[in-house]
């Protein structure tokens, strides 16, 4: 009998500029895997219907991107911790023909941010994060379930960081986009999880002139890589955390649940990943 090889797969709409492909497809050859991950554009209001005929098109699993993070987690039977405080999901495979849902935006991103500074520790300090999106959620949740004692949101509209805080309890605190200066003084992290400093967005006003001496900078930004904040802070030589680090590390464990081999992220791969951003 021929062995069929196994598919997984990106969705979102757009999804040409994903670069998950690249990743994927450097693992599956590195490990010389029978496999395939492809990107599959899905229309909103699709994406259910899409799910439930995923093992019908041979597919094990895939990613989910914007817009359909949301549908994605509503569709799955299955639903892991991460995912369901985030209220979204990147991430879904199959157990016993039922869809599993995971989100691995706050693994990701904690994976990178230990890689940067090994000597981090999320329980000696307040953590700052500008934005109140789905991205600053997985964010919030990540530095919560690392033991940080107080997380304060700032977002330009202040209902948003109200609701992240309800959604998350006491130890998260919402702050006037107006206060992220003064209030981000003593923080022993700052995180840009908003789209501010993006390539054609608007960029980021955000002073670092008040942070103390070895706060970490992080930008979920990895277009350009270098963003205008993590040069701000190299200036004062403030550990600067790039975004990019997060997208290679949020795609190890749907590789692993998907191929059945646990993936590393080296410097040849991010290279690759940064030679590709470099050329568009």
């Amino acid at each position: 009998m021929t062995r069929v090889a196994t598919r997984a797969c990106i969705i979102g709409w757009p999804v040409d500029h994903s670069r998950s492909p690249k990743i994927h497809g450097y693992w599956l050859k590195k490990y010389q895997v029978d496999g395939s991950y492809e990107k599959q554009p899905v229309r909103p209001g699709d994406v259910a219907t899409f799910l439930g005929d995923m093992r019908k098109q041979g597919l094990v699993g895939c990613n989910v991107t914007i817009p359909h993070k949301e549908a994605a987690f509503a569709a799955a039977a299955v639903v892991m911790p991460a995912a369901r405080a985030v209220a979204a999901a990147n991430t879904l495979w199959f157990e016993d023909n039922r869809v599993v849902a995971d989100n691995t935006d706050a693994a990701g991103f904690m994976s990178h941010l230990r890689a940067s500074v090994p000597d981090f520790d999320a329980r000696r300090s307040a953590i700052a994060v500008l934005g109140a999106g789905g991205a600053a959620r997985g964010i919030v949740y990540a530095f919560l379930d690392a033991g940080a004692p107080e997380v304060r949101i700032f977002n330009r509209t202040r209902e948003r960081a109200d609701a992240v805080a309800r959604h998350f309890g006491p130890r998260v605190t919402a702050c006037e986009w107006g206060e992220r200066v003064d209030r981000s003084c003593e923080v022993g992290v700052l995180v840009n999880a908003t789209s501010l400093g993006m390539a054609h967005m608007a960029p980021l006003d955000m002073p670092l002139a008040q942070l103390d001496e070895g706060c970490i900078v992080a930008d979920l930004v990895y277009v350009p890589l270098l963003t205008p904040l993590l040069r701000a802070a190299r200036a004062r030589d403030l550990p600067a955390v790039d975004g990019l680090g997060m997208l290679l590390h949020q795609a190890v464990p749907g590789f692993e649940k998907w191929f059945g081999k646990r993936p590393e992220v080296t410097d040849e791969l991010r290279a690759l990943l940064v030679a590709d951003i470099e050329a568009h």
